[in-house]
């Protein structure tokens, strides 16, 4: 997955599209490939690196964390007003059980993905104008708005102009508006991709190109934006990368200010007939997926450290080491996953239960006992800790707990 040069020159992969009534439109690469080589292989490296981690032990942990983080991250993008922790309930529905639109459009999401990862999968599997308009029938079926026309091409009436973009991003744009031209430019895509495809260009930059133009031809009257996410995404998937591809959806929103920038000013670079158009959109790309790799390399490093520590302490309980009510305490920390203010703790029923008939002498020893064993932390701030995260501030353990 290293950068690799493609058999033609970029220069050569350029199309241009004559439609009825939009005027020309171009593919381009638009990049300087050299310029691109250090950024691909840092993403490369990020990659073995993650793939070389002990991927195998938190594998269906992680994908389940990737996806609700994805699904959130591309439906907030276009305007979802669910939570990621709402997103996560959403994802547990059965379809039965849904009644608000915003949990739909979560579960729309989550089902376009596993179409698109079960297309990725298939040795041979290439992009098509078809699977394009299955994502988008996926993504907008039963979702009530005005314009949803699931699998169906955007064709506007004279009387309706669909504008993209605002004044805060670079500017609105118009773009095609006859459903013929954008059926045209829709098929010109897949064709250009694969051109690009046959001609060795690494999946790092036709994905983000695909995703690019896509976005530009718009030719849906909504969820664009979350199918064109899902075609790049695809795009990766098919090439190798692992979680990261829909991952990617939570950098975009992290940085959607830069994300809906690069869009028009790509265009307009383009527009003016400026040299590499497109290199910050693929640039912008190419260090989301670094981050986006090494934030699952850090979470896979993490999951593991926890699975280890689970063991340990169930192991603790099984040679007596630790107490009935200590291992309570511990798998709810563990369950928290961060630290616990001991004035909080005490005031929970089920910590409460645990000491009900016991001394206060009782609950100091089976804390210091906690913390002697490396078991729990507590800080200075008298918060306690779970034993795979030690705060910078600790309190002594012959000290008693406030």
């Amino acid at each position: 997955m290293a950068a690799t040069h493609p058999s033609r020159e970029l220069s050569e992969l350029v199309c241009r599209i004559d439609t009825d009534r939009f005027g020309p439109f171009v593919f381009q690469p638009g990049v300087i490939a050299a310029d691109l080589d250090l950024a691909q292989q840092r993403v490369a490296d990020a990659q073995e690196r993650f793939v070389a981690s002990p991927l195998a032990q938190v594998a269906n942990q992680l994908e389940k964390e990737v996806l609700v983080s994805s699904v959130f991250g591309t439906n907030t993008i276009e305007g979802g007003t669910l939570t990621e922790d709402e997103t996560a309930s959403a994802l547990a529905l059965d379809p039965a059980q849904v009644q608000e639109v915003e949990q739909q459009r979560a579960i729309n999401i989550k089902s376009a993905f596993e179409f698109a990862q079960s297309a990725a999968a298939k040795p041979g599997w290439t992009l098509t104008a078809d699977f394009i308009l299955d994502l988008h029938r996926l993504i907008c079926k039963d979702v009530p708005h005005p314009d949803n026309r699931p699998g169906l091409i955007r064709d506007n009436p004279k009387s309706r102009v669909t504008h993209v973009g605002d004044p805060a991003h670079g500017g609105i744009y118009k773009p095609p508006q006859y459903g013929r031209d954008i059926e045209r430019l829709l098929e010109a895509l897949v064709s250009w991709h694969g051109e690009l495809a046959a001609a060795a260009v690494t999946p790092l930059l036709r994905a983000p190109l695909v995703h690019l133009y896509f976005e530009l031809i718009h030719p849906f009257w909504d969820g664009n934006g979350r199918v064109g996410r899902a075609i790049e995404a695809t795009l990766l998937a098919a090439a190798g990368f692992r979680h990261t591809p829909f991952a990617l959806a939570r950098h975009y929103l992290q940085n959607i200010d830069a994300y809906f920038t690069l869009f028009n000013s790509c265009r307009k670079a383009a527009e003016k007939g400026k040299a590499a158009p497109n290199q910050a959109f693929v640039e912008f790309h190419l260090e989301g997926m670094r981050v986006t790799i090494n934030a699952l390399h850090d979470r896979v490093n993490r999951l593991v450290i926890m699975l280890l520590y689970e063991s340990k302490i169930r192991r603790a309980l099984d040679e007596k080491l630790i107490n009935g009510r200590q291992y309570t305490i511990l798998s709810m920390l563990f369950a928290r996953g961060r630290a616990w203010p001991l004035a909080e703790l005490r005031q929970l029923p089920w910590y409460a239960s645990l000491y009900a008939k016991l001394n206060d002498k009782t609950r100091r020893r089976d804390l210091q006992r906690l913390r002697a064993l490396e078991l729990a932390y507590q800080d200075s701030a008298d918060a306690l800790w779970p034993g795979f995260i030690q705060p910078q501030k600790l309190k002594p353990v012959s000290s008693t707990d406030s």
